[in-house]
C-alpha cells in the first residue's frame, strides 16, 4: 500500500494551480472530503462559459462520491446575490433585486439541470452570510490586515508577503491585472475593498468597525466567509474558471489566511480553461454570444434548438484544462453519438444500473486529472466491444455513461418526440396548433372546462400537451408531442 493510499489517497491526480503540478490528491480527512466551487452571479442567463466549470466540477464531485462514498462528500457552490451588476439590472426591469435574483437563480437552476448537473450539497446565498463575512472584516482590521478608510473597509495587500503566489505575478501585472480604482483613500494601489458604503437607493446593511453608514460587502470577502462557514477554515478542493484566479482568488486566499493565520484556505486550487465558440472569443459583437437558455430553448443557435446532454457531451471532450473551442459541429456529433449509444443498449436490452459496475477505464482517466478525451475513449472501446457481442460490455458501457452524467433515456424520449412531431402531417399540425391557440385563450379567460376539454379532445387523438412558463415573460406557453 502507498503511503498516500494509507493516508486516504484513492490514486486521484489533480493539477494544483498553487504548486502547478498535477499532485495526489490526499484529502484532510477521507470521511469530509470538501470542495467549494465559485458559483454564479444572478443577475442574468449563465452563457456557455459559465456553464463549463458547473459540468467540470459536477464530473468531480461524481468522482469523490465514487472515490470516498456519497455520505463523505461535501459539495459547496454559492450564490452572488449582491452586486452591482445585480442593482443596474434590477434598476432597468423596474423590480426588486430580490425578485430579480430570485427569478435568475430559479433560470440558473433550470438551466444546469438541463446539462446534467446535479444540485450541490450546499448553495449558500451571499446575502444569508453578511454578518459572517463582517465578523471576518473586523477580525481582518483587528490583526492589522484591513483599515478603515472614507467608510470603505480595505486589505492591506502588503501586509501579506505571499499575495501573489497563486497567480504567479509580480506587483506591476497585479496592479494591471485587476484594473485597479485609483483612490486616495488606499494606502496602497493593490489594496481591494472588503466593505463599501451604499446609496440610498442600494441595498446596504448595518457596517462593521463602527462606520455609521449602512453599506454592502465588497465581491471577495463572501467566499471566505462561505466557504469558512460550511467548510471549515482550510478545506481540501476549491476551483472555478481560470479567469478567476486574479484576482477574486487571489483575495479570498488573502483574507482567509490573514483572518485565520493558516498556512493555506484550500489544499488545492483547480480551474478550468477558457471557452470559445467556433474558432473565436464569445462576443456579443460578433454574433457568437449564447446562453445555455438560448441554446436550450430557442433557435438562436444555428437555427435550431440543442438538447442539454449534447451540450454537455461538447463540454466534455477537451480536458478541463485547456481552452475549448465550442462549435455546433460538436453538438451534432453529441447528438449523433448519444443516439448511437441508445441504439446499442437497445440492441442488448440493457439500461444503466442504480451502483452498477463501472468500467475501470472510465474510472482510471477521470483520476489522472479529470481526463474526459481518455474517458470517452474508453467508453468508445467498450462501445466496439458491445458491437461485437459483449453483453458485459454494453451494460457496463450504459453504466458509465450515466456516471458521467448522461441520461439517455431522457434523451432518447426526447428525441422521438421531435422526430413524431417533424413525422406529422401538415394538416395535423395546423389543428394541433389552432387548438392550443383556443386553449390558452381559455385559460387566460379563465374558461379552465374549454381548457381541459381542448387537452381532452387532443389526447383522444394521441397528442400530448405540455405546459411551460417562458423564463423571460412568465407566459404560459405549450407544446406538443404525438403520444
Amino acid at each position: 500500500m502507498s503511503a498516500d493510499t494509507a493516508q486516504g489517497g484513492k490514486g486521484l491526480l489533480l493539477t494544483n494551480t498553487l504548486t502547478r503540478t498535477k499532485e495526489a490528491f490526499v484529502p484532510m480527512d477521507a470521511s469530509n472530503v470538501r470542495m467549494y466551487v465559485c458559483g454564479p452571479t444572478v443577475y442574468d442567463y449563465a452563457h456557455i462559459g459559465n456553464a463549463r466549470p458547473v459540468v467540470v466540477f459536477d464530473v468531480l464531485a461524481r468522482l469523490l462520491r465514487q472515490l470516498y462514498g456519497k455520505e463523505h462528500v461535501t459539495y459547496v457552490r454559492n450564490i452572488t446575490d449582491v452586486d452591482d451588476k445585480i442593482n443596474e439590472r434590477a434598476a432597468n426591469e423596474g423590480i426588486s433585486i430580490r425578485e430579480l435574483t430570485e427569478k435568475t437563480a430559479g433560470q440558473y437552476h433550470e438551466d444546469m439541470a438541463a446539462l446534467g448537473a446535479q444540485a450541490p450539497d450546499i448553495e449558500p446565498r451571499a446575502t444569508d452570510h453578511i454578518e459572517e463575512m463582517k465578523a471576518m472584516i473586523e477580525t481582518l482590521v483587528d490583526k492589522g490586515h484591513a483599515y478603515v478608510a472614507d467608510e470603505h473597509v480595505l486589505f492591506n495587500v502588503p501586509s501579506m508577503p505571499e499575495y501573489g503566489k497563486l497567480s504567479n505575478r509580480t506587483l506591476d501585472e497585479m496592479i494591471a491585472g485587476a484594473r485597479v480604482e485609483v483612490a486616495s483613500y488606499k494606502k496602497d494601489p493593490t489594496d481591494f475593498v472588503l466593505w463599501k458604503p451604499s446609496k440610498a437607493e442600494e441595498p446596504g446593511w448595518e457596517s462593521p468597525c463602527g462606520i455609521k453608514t449602512p453599506g454592502r460587502p465588497g465581491w471577495h470577502i463572501e467566499c471566505s466567509a462561505m466557504s469558512e462557514k460550511h467548510l471549515g477554515k482550510v478545506f481540501d478542493i476549491h476551483g472555478g474558471g481560470v479567469d478567476l484566479t486574479f484576482p477574486h482568488h487571489e483575495n479570498e486566499i488573502a483574507q482567509s489566511r490573514c483572518a485565520h493565520g493558516t498556512h493555506a484556505m484550500a489544499n488545492v486550487w483547480m480551474h478550468n480553461g477558457f471557452l470559445q465558440v467556433e474558432g473565436e472569443k464569445m462576443s456579443k459583437s460578433l454574433g457568437n454570444f449564447f446562453t445555455v437558455h438560448q441554446l436550450l430553448d430557442t433557435e438562436e443557435g444555428d437555427g435550431r434548438k440543442w438538447s442539454g446532454q449534447a451540450i454537455r457531451y461538447a463540454l466534455l471532450q477537451t480536458q478541463y484544462r485547456q481552452p475549448i473551442d465550442f462549435t455546433f459541429k460538436s453538438l451534432a456529433e453529441g447528438e449523433k453519438q448519444l443516439t448511437r449509444w441508445i441504439e446499442l443498449m437497445k440492441k442488448h436490452g440493457v439500461t444503466a444500473q442504480e451502483n452498477g459496475a463501472l468500467d475501470e477505464g472510465v474510472l482510471e482517466g477521470l483520476k489522472d486529472d479529470l481526463n474526459t478525451p481518455r474517458a470517452f475513449a474508453a467508453l468508445h472501446k467498450l462501445a466496439r466491444d458491445a458491437r461485437g457481442g459483449d453483453a458485459d460490455a454494453a451494460q457496463k458501457l450504459a453504466n458509465s455513461i450515466k456516471f458521467l452524467g448522461f441520461d439517455l433515456e431522457s434523451f432518447s424520449k426526447a428525441q422521438e418526440e421531435e422526430k413524431a412531431e417533424a413525422d406529422a402531417s401538415p394538416e395535423l399540425k395546423a389543428k394541433v396548433e389552432e387548438l392550443i391557440a383556443k386553449r390558452l385563450d381559455a385559460r387566460k379567460a379563465k374558461d379552465f372546462a374549454e381548457s381541459d376539454r381542448i387537452r381532452d379532445e387532443l389526447a383522444a387523438d394521441g397528442i400530448v400537451l405540455k405546459d411551460m412558463k417562458n423564463k423571460e415573460t412568465g407566459e404560459i406557453e405549450t407544446t406538443w408531442s404525438c403520444a
